[in-house]
């Protein structure tokens, strides 16, 4: 029996603060996980997963059977560094990922030591707080833009077929030089800029999200640097999205505003059925 198809996520996991701090966004991205499992079953081999926060100077992938749990932040409330995601690694699912890439001129390296930085382990103990799910990461190569990003996406989109779900985390925005904690009323940016790139997605736009930073509203504002941006193109290409008509359509899991400045928008594409939110 085949596995069924998965869909690919956008997770937004915002600033550390959000392993702690869940908001409404945490509870959500339980649900989701909850919803995937059943989806799935025992068919749910594992996760691939692309953080802003690993960046190489080539595409890598992470092969560590165990790898442990990074706190590469500081200056956080102290209960974030007892925190643990013991989720094993997938040398195997690693290997794949590696000829899959490379199959597509995309010569990726294998890490043996990589571990899990804030950027996959704080959403993912949202998403499977059990860490009962295989993980590799994938890095974010440095200088890399959105459309080569996207084709790394695109290189995977087979894994959805094994029972492998791809999820490409970062922010929707993500401005920490506003960051100033407590929560307010989101900036007007924050939510123009948003839903701006819901509606790009909805009717299928590649070109112009491609092209956000000229395009976007408040683009510059909302990602002085794109870090934290090219993560959703990962999320575009495993998910199929600027591939035939109609556009595959977003299930939107949460559009929470964190502290005023981080939009929390998390997605998956396609749509699940029923309405995963």
């Amino acid at each position: 029996m085949s596995s069924p198809s998965l869909p690919a996520l956008f997770i937004s996991h915002g600033a550390p603060l959000f392993a702690i701090e869940p908001g409404e966004s945490g509870p959500a991205l339980t649900r989701l996980g909850e919803h995937l499992k059943g989806l799935a079953g025992a068919s749910l081999r594992g996760i691939v997963i692309m953080s802003p926060h690993w960046m190489a100077r080539s595409p890598a992938v992470m092969t560590n059977p165990k790898p442990t749990t990074w706190h590469d932040f500081g200056g956080f409330p102290q209960a974030l560094y007892q925190l643990d995601y013991p989720a094993s690694g997938a040398p195997d699912l690693a290997d794949e990922v590696t000829r899959l890439l490379r199959a597509l001129g995309i010569e990726a390296q294998p890490d043996p030591k990589r571990p899990f930085d804030h950027g996959a382990w704080v959403p993912l103990m949202h998403l499977f707080p059990q860490a009962d799910v295989p993980v590799v990461q994938v890095a974010l190569p440095a200088g890399w833009g959105p459309a080569q990003v996207y084709a790394m996406g695109q290189a995977l989109q087979p894994l959805r077929e094994r029972g492998v779900l791809l999820v490409g985390t970062g922010s929707m925005t993500h401005n920490l030089s506003e960051f100033f904690g407590g929560e307010r009323q989101p900036e007007p940016y924050v939510t123009e800029f948003s839903r701006w790139i819901e509606a790009a997605i909805e009717r299928g736009d590649l070109a112009a999200l491609l092209d956000y930073r000229r395009q976007a509203p408040h683009a510059q504002r909302a990602h002085p640097g794109d870090d934290h941006f090219l993560p959703l193109f990962f999320a575009l290409g495993a998910g199929g999205f600027g591939a035939g008509e109609p556009p595959v359509q977003p299930g939107y899991i949460t559009r929470e505003v964190m502290y005023g400045i981080l939009a929390m928008d998390s997605f998956t594409l396609p749509a699940l059925q029923p309405a995963a939110a």
